[in-house]
């Protein structure tokens, strides 16, 4: 039965906004220096006529979501070109309800459909991925997750209870079968940590190419008074967490880079470390020898080491690497792997323990993944895919009320600080660290609580605008 509360999309504008970052920022194999950003306004509307719109945002991160030896240029063009699509397909999709279940729908039909049109257009060319077509959709998912909230006059995490969603857990999951699970009558707002917290501890990001002291300068670094070295940023943000990438293929240099970095932590009162292996590892016995060696030889070092992070493929199907031997050294948590619940029920019996949530897979996406993981204890962690601006919002906003295993990722003052200004001034906490922690006191109100009337950003003129 559907409530006074349901709305229906009737229109998206899509903006790219260019950020630039101060330094290089490597994944995997390849070098961010730019990005664009998807930043998405729709508009719903009730039965009874009466409209809202919302606001989404996500980094359109090419190296991340599609791994490739084709040119930056070409997949982030594609990106843009699956973006613009998407917005007249959100404005034409007419399913009415709570965004949960717009959203859901959506992806089940509407994405998948696009996204295989899309990859068969490209013939020979190398097909874009599903995680790729994740992220583009994220921004317009977000956005009505927003707008209903706006429309309802409601904080969006007070919506996602019975009193608001026609549909309990049980429409959209399934528990893993030797589970004593049952999604019937649940809610997502029954896995939420409530009251949601208005501090959480920061993980700061140590990029493969970011210098650790003097003796690793090049003399190329920026003047722009902000931090270069890792002493000083620990220094200056009061920072206690560390995320340390690591390259996956190289495991000298993987062990002397953990070294030396929790070495520095240890110097500095860091409290714990995280490595990420950047999915370029095909076996446990990499990631086993990294971690034996430093329990024998830096056993605090190894404390300190709170979980490993996606060291092996992204395609999970394509993959199924039995990872039990890693976690049972470390929690092991999914990242890339889990673009939904039903993958993160096949890494569990595979081994993983952990789930990185991402709102860049979606609003929608990631609140079911948490209730599912969280249903089968497994622990959580809210992952950043450096976010500047608006999309940092709903990102710290998920890490609150998910219950993570310490905080939430923020990197985005770290490489594009000056992008944030305009949303720095309306949200201070959340675009600085301080005292290792990052602040969500300003957010409040219907939606995420943007307050996008009092963030004073000129955008740029829609590239698409339907129906709005």
């Amino acid at each position: 039965m559907s409530k006074i509360t349901d709305v229906r999309c009737k229109g998206a504008a899509l903006h790219f906004l260019p950020v630039e970052t101060r330094v290089p920022l490597k994944f995997g194999k390849e070098t961010l220096t730019h990005v664009s950003c998807a930043r998405v306004r729709v508009r719903v509307e009730n039965a009874k006529g009466k409209s809202a719109e919302g606001w989404g945002e996500t980094p359109l991160s090419v190296t991340w979501v599609w791994p490739s030896s084709l040119s930056y240029d070409e997949r982030e063009e594609a990106l843009r070109e699956l973006c613009r699509r998407l917005a007249k397909a959100w404005a034409e999709f007419h399913v009415i309800g709570h965004p949960i279940e717009i959203g859901h729908a959506f992806i089940e039909t509407q994405l998948n459909e696009l996204w295989h049109a899309f990859n068969s257009e490209r013939k020979k060319k190398e097909p874009m991925p599903w995680l790729a077509a994740l992220v583009c959709c994220s921004a317009f998912d977000i956005a009505v997750h927003d707008a209903y909230g706006i429309l309802n006059n409601a904080p969006v995490y007070d919506t996602y209870t019975r009193e608001y969603m026609n549909c309990d857990l049980s429409h959209f999951l399934e528990p893993a079968e030797e589970a004593d699970v049952s999604f019937y009558g649940a809610y997502p707002a029954d896995f939420f940590v409530l009251p949601r917290p208005d501090k959480l501890p920061a993980w700061h990001l140590v990029g493969g190419l970011d210098p650790l002291d003097e003796s690793e300068l090049t003399g190329k670094e920026p003047d722009d008074g902000y931090p270069v070295l890792l002493g000083d940023w620990i220094e200056r943000d009061g920072l206690k967490c560390l995320k340390v990438k690591l390259r996956g293929n190289d495991a000298a240099w993987d062990y002397d880079r953990l070294v030396k970095i929790g070495r520095i932590a240890q110097e500095k009162g860091v409290d714990w470390l995280t490595a990420d292996f950047n999915c370029t590892v095909t076996d446990p016995a990499y990631v086993n020898s990294i971690l034996d060696q430093l329990v024998a030889e830096y056993p605090r070092i190894y404390g300190m080491i709170l979980y490993v992070e996606q060291p092996f493929p992204y395609e999970l199907e394509e993959n199924r690497i039995h990872v039990h031997s890693v976690s049972a050294r470390k929690p092991l948590f999914m990242d890339e792997s889990a673009h939904d619940w039903r993958l993160v029920r096949l890494g569990r019996s595979l081994g993983w323990t952990g789930v990185a949530l991402k709102t860049c897979k979606t609003q929608t996406g990631a609140l079911l993944t948490l209730c599912w993981a969280k249903a089968h204890g497994m622990t959580l962690m809210v992952q950043d895919l450096t976010n500047p601006m608006l999309a940092q919002i709903p990102h710290v906003l998920l890490a609150a009320h998910a219950g993570t295993i310490m905080g939430v990722e923020t990197n985005g003052m770290q490489f594009y600080p000056e992008a944030s200004l305009p949303e720095q001034k309306v949200h201070p906490g959340l675009y600085q660290r301080r005292e290792g922690c990052v602040g969500l006191d300003t957010l409040s109100g219907p939606g995420f609580g943007y307050r996008v009337d009092a963030v004073k950003r000129k955008l740029p003129k829609p590239d698409t605008q339907e129906g709005v």
